[in-house]
């Protein structure tokens, strides 16, 4: 390694070594389990670029050829399965999508394990292998967190540019270990590193933005900062001030958006079993999973004592909105634990209704907008899935997946008389 190759990749490690340290001042500040994750994602990048660039053999000429070639081997693999493990948490896998939370978990476990795999090959084809490897979990990565930001996730963009530029970073080091010639000219490990920096850099601001975003409410007083004391989410008066600054976004950038009414009915019932401790942890618990559906990004408040509101500043398409509101519908009806009157822990079934209102340009007052996503919560409630929107020409409350499959049933026709 020349002195020039040397200085570039010392620099690479500083960078990366520079997030490492902020991240731990964080993490002494305010010990948070995301904390943890961040270091130890910048530990494992760290640890990625020291042992591929050659830095590592450069620092101890006297390890071992083999051992190097082993952690060569499975460098790249295991840390783009542990980036996945994480990621699936940063992400709110498990609560968003089917598909992201198995992709990501059966990518955590399968890439690990076909690092040690590659290292049953013959020498030649180890690290081959080990490339092949870690370049499809990256893009398997970049593609869920892609996907991630079509569902939703406003902050999924920075981590999905980090994973892009994951890939020829960890493509050109696993080509530095080949001694690819390619990869002798300064130019290209100055790019290559440039990629590894920025990619470790763009998910570090990432993780940063969404702990930020997720710890102001913590940070802001109760009852004078617009938050519901009991569930931490946005109370009546801070969710309608957060509704007219977005309409006001709305009318500059003219994206579409969606806001859901959840009503819980049937709260006497609840109030019996469960006392006022327990409705508050029902409470506590429906909140929550709205959160986890609309993504930590956006806004959700509760409206009044039965009501909870959520906010979805940009929606990609109306079938994600369908799918959106299907799956909360689906999500608040599951059992919720909470703690009895008489003092045992039992599941509770929530009767709920989802309204979905679809903003579109221009426009609306505020107070027309909440009350038409509660009539059709109202609505909601007697039909199958829970979930009912307005019908485009009668205005009339509908079952959203009916109106989604209307929609169809018309574009097929005009297609078939377009073809006739």
């Amino acid at each position: 390694m020349s002195a020039q190759e040397l200085t570039v990749w010392s620099m690479t490690l500083g960078t990366i070594a520079a997030l490492a340290i902020a991240r731990t001042a964080q993490f002494a500040r305010r010990p948070t389990m995301s904390h943890v994750q961040g270091i130890a994602y910048h530990l494992a990048v760290f640890l990625l670029v020291l042992i591929l660039s050659g830095v590592a053999g450069h620092l101890a000429p006297s390890i071992p050829p083999r051992a190097v070639q082993v952690a060569q081997v499975l460098a790249g693999p295991l840390c783009v399965g542990l980036s996945d493990l994480w990621i699936r948490g940063w992400l709110y896998a498990p609560q968003r999508d089917r598909l992201m939370a198995s992709a990501l978990q059966w990518a955590a476990v399968l890439l690990p394990l076909g690092g040690l795999a590659a290292l049953a090959l013959p020498a030649p084809l180890q690290l081959p292998a080990a490339t092949g490897l870690s370049v499809a979990g990256g893009s398997l990565t970049f593609w869920l967190t892609a996907r991630a930001w079509l569902l939703g996730d406003r902050l999924a963009p920075l981590m999905s540019a980090g994973c892009l530029l994951t890939l020829p970073a960890i493509a050109g080091l696993y080509a530095i270990t080949l001694q690819m010639p390619v990869m002798e000219l300064l130019p290209m490990q100055i790019a290559c590193a440039l990629c590894a920096a920025l990619s470790n850099a763009l998910t570090g601001i990432g993780l940063w933005r969404r702990d930020r975003h997720e710890q102001r409410a913590r940070r802001e007083p109760p009852g004078t900062s617009g938050f519901d004391p009991v569930t931490q989410v946005r109370n009546g008066r801070g969710l309608v001030h957060q509704l007219v600054r977005a309409q006001r976004r709305r009318r500059r950038s003219g994206r579409d958006g969606a806001l859901l009414a959840v009503m819980v009915f049937d709260l006497e019932r609840l109030r019996t079993e469960a006392g006022s401790a327990g409705l508050n942890e029902l409470f506590i618990g429906v909140a929550g999973r709205i959160q986890r559906q609309v993504g930590a990004v956006n806004v959700v408040g509760r409206y009044y004592e039965g009501c909870f509101v959520a906010l979805v500043e940009t929606i990609p398409s109306l079938t994600w909105l369908r799918t959106l509101s299907l799956r909360l519908a689906s999500n608040l009806r599951r059992p919720l634990p909470v703690t009895l009157r008489c003092g045992d822990r039992s599941d509770l079934t929530l009767d709920v209704g989802v309204g979905v209102v679809h903003l579109s340009r221009p426009p609306d007052a505020v107070e027309d907008i909440l009350a038409e996503a509660q009539r059709m919560a109202l609505a909601a409630r007697s039909m199958r899935f829970r979930a009912a929107i307005a019908d485009q020409r009668s205005g009339q409350p509908v079952a959203i997946e009916q109106v989604q499959l209307a929609a169809n049933r018309r574009r097929h026709a005009a297609v078939a008389r377009a073809a006739s």
